[in-house]
């Protein structure tokens, strides 16, 4: 498919390796040293990383599908399931992994707006002591959700206390924490102290590829080596994962590169809401626009710019995503902008 806008919207994924990344990969290509994480970049990076968040300790992998599935493996037992969004990336878009890689059951809610409340969580707790039933043991959110909205610090802290009134656990899925961030103007730290283990999303934010589990409570610590390794995520040549991560960090480009991201989005959800016939499905809270059109529309725009065709609804529309990422410009929102409203015009005429 033909992106005739010139940058790609169809995913933070397509794009590129900020150059300070790329940069300190090279820097960390410099002679031999001890593989697995026992060097001074790796040491550095998860020190660092471990500070920013607060957390007792932080473990870097390849892919937010691995980040995820370790951070669960942390939290749960075959005969336990884990409460999430059922727009969540850990029900939709991992594949069964974490059923077939852990054997515990996702149970998912549908939600308005891809974010979890005490209330809904409450319709999936019966059978507790059950023997017969799962065990509800983990609440699993995305900080962005999959739909860009946030939580707001108050939400995430009400689910907190919910958890532990539960006796649960909440993993925070961080693929875009750096977005929620900006968005929230908060801390790191400030999002991290609501969760019992969280991932730390750096492929999505200008890394080449690199994912962190932040494990918040002492306890859960146990044996997170063994799983990662097990789960065939321990790098050996992990300097190389633990240079991404220190540049991001240097002088706070992880969270300007979200801001930036979270900017451009905003400028394209004003510029495509002016366009007949788009409004926005969901606030534009992190890096995702997400605009519902009608179907035929929709697939155009698909066919067009290489967007996905997020949903479908019942009355002819369709709801379409656009994601901008580190290195969107306003040139680059402007350009796509002019495309899609001559989209338009060729379908009206």
């Amino acid at each position: 498919m033909a992106n005739i806008s010139g940058k790609s919207f169809g995913s933070d994924n397509h794009a590129g390796v900020h150059p300070a990344v790329m940069a300190a990969i090279a820097a960390a290509n410099d002679g031999d040293v001890v593989a697995y994480g026992d060097d001074d970049v790796t040491r550095a990076a998860v020190a660092e990383l471990c500070e920013l968040a607060g957390a007792h300790s932080a473990h870097l992998v390849f892919t937010g599908t691995a980040a995820n599935v370790l951070g669960l493996s942390l939290m749960v037992r075959p005969f336990e399931a884990a409460i999430c969004a059922e727009s969540s990336h850990l029900n939709i878009d991992e594949c069964g992994a974490a059923e077939r890689v852990l054997g515990c059951k996702l149970l998912s809610i549908a939600t308005p707006d891809g974010k979890l409340t005490p209330t809904l969580i409450a319709t999936k707790l019966t059978g507790r002591g059950d023997e017969h039933r799962v065990q509800t043991r983990v609440i699993e959110i995305a900080q962005a959700t999959e739909l860009g909205t946030c939580y707001e610090l108050a939400e995430l802290r009400e689910l907190r206390a919910f958890a532990r009134e539960q006796g649960m656990l909440i993993l925070i899925d961080g693929a875009r924490i750096a977005n929620a961030a900006a968005h929230l103007g908060c801390s790191l730290a400030d999002l991290a102290a609501c969760a019992d283990v969280l991932t730390f999303g750096g492929t999505k934010n200008g890394a080449l590829g690199v994912e962190a589990v932040l494990v918040m409570t002492d306890s859960l610590a146990d044996g997170v080596q063994y799983q990662r390794k097990q789960q065939m995520q321990l790098s050996s040549k992990m300097r190389y994962l633990g240079a991404q991560v220190s540049a991001l960090l240097k002088d706070g480009l992880w969270l300007a590169n979200a801001s930036h991201a979270n900017a451009m989005a905003r400028r394209l959800a004003d510029a495509l809401t002016s366009l007949p016939g788009i409004r926005l499905a969901y606030p534009v809270q992190a890096n995702g626009v997400f605009t519902e059109v009608d179907r035929l529309t929709g697939l155009q725009f698909q066919e067009d710019f290489s967007i996905q065709v997020w949903s479908e609804g019942d009355n002819g529309t369709c709801v379409v995503r656009w994601m901008t990422a580190f290195d969107t410009s306003a040139a680059d929102v402007d350009r796509l902008t002019a495309a899609v409203e001559a989209s338009i015009s060729r379908r009206a005429q």
